[in-house]
């Protein structure tokens, strides 16, 4: 299934995208749907990131949570107004 959409181009992008589609001998919207494709996978745009995932791991691990990573940097705070190391 196929949805029909309605784009404005400025003038460098559609003579981009004419150019890739004849390049590619490929239609505009084949053109459109790899690129988009491409910057889905690129940015992670379906889920999270792998580094977000491990972090969370980590912390569930840890068993840090919202109140014990608060009480952390309250103690970090105090500690670089001391001047301790």
């Amino acid at each position: 299934m196929t949805v029909r959409s309605t784009f404005s181009l400025d003038p460098e992008t559609a003579e981009s995208l004419e150019r890739l589609a004849r390049r590619w001998g490929t239609s505009k919207s084949e053109v459109l749907r790899r690129a988009v494709g491409a910057a889905a996978a690129a940015e992670e745009v379906d889920g999270p990131s792998e580094a977000l995932a491990a972090l969370r791991a980590l912390q569930q691990r840890l068993g840090l949570d919202e109140g014990k990573a608060a009480r952390w940097i309250a103690e970090l705070h105090a500690e670089r107004q001391s001047g301790r190391p």
